[in-house]
């Protein structure tokens, strides 16, 4: 009979650039970018080494990209400057999950640009 030591901390890579890239849904499907990778966040932060630091700058991505969004649809109809900030917004949606599952790939921690930390 073998024993399987459950408390081990693997190193995966691979799901950890995946979990990135599962907030690409928002953009294919049209849901699914934060409920996505928070499942994949909370059923294995403890398992796999970076995943918890990766899984929060996830949701603090989304949740900033949220914000964002909220902030910039009423400023289109006040200052008219609220478009630039949805193109931003979209912008950084889709390039930031692709930088960060690179960085996920090759071991380095992920990038904070323009998020807010609420986690």
């Amino acid at each position: 009979m073998e024993v399987i030591n459950q408390k081990a901390v693997r190193t995966d890579n691979t799901l950890l650039a995946v979990t990135h890239l599962t907030q690409l849904l928002n953009y294919t499907l049209g849901f699914g970018g934060l409920i996505t990778p928070l499942i994949i966040w909370l059923s294995s932060r403890n398992q796999v080494e970076g995943m918890d630091e990766h899984g929060k700058a996830i949701i603090n991505l989304q949740i900033s990209l949220i914000l964002y969004l909220i902030i910039s649809i009423p400023a289109i109809l006040f200052f008219g400057i609220g478009l630039l900030g949805l193109i931003g917004t979209a912008i950084l949606g889709f390039v930031m999950p692709i930088v960060n599952a690179v960085k996920a790939a090759n071991g380095e921690p992920p990038s904070h640009f323009m998020t807010i930390k609420f986690l």
